[in-house]
């Protein structure tokens, strides 16, 4: 696993995702700042671990997936869509093996 710490353009240019191979796991919102978005990234890495930072999810296509999120309760992080429970539980289980020691990759 490992996260790609991108910047594109506009008023918040960077955010991240932390993915397993070329299948993304989570992704952040945007942030105005590079240090904020490596302070979410950190966030994300720390709180992975904890069952309680988990909000399990349902969208309105019937696809599942999770926010994670940090001990103020901010949403730090979203999943992508899962067609089961099973699939998303799946990857919990991986961000909460690797998430903690992910590499950083920075991509402009």
């Amino acid at each position: 696993m490992h996260v790609i710490l991108r910047k594109g353009s506009g008023d918040s240019p960077f955010s991240f995702s932390f993915k397993n191979g070329e299948k993304t796991i989570v992704k952040s919102e945007t942030y105005k700042a590079r240090q904020s978005a490596l302070n979410g990234i950190e966030s994300v890495k720390k709180n992975c671990q904890e069952d309680k930072r988990y909000e399990m999810k349902v969208a309105k296509n019937g696809k599942f997936y999770f926010n994670i999120k940090a001990s103020n309760g901010q949403i730090v992080g979203t999943s992508t869509f899962f067609k089961t429970e099973a699939e998303r539980d799946e990857a919990i289980k991986l961000l909460k093996k690797e998430g903690p020691d992910a590499e950083v990759v920075e991509e402009t």
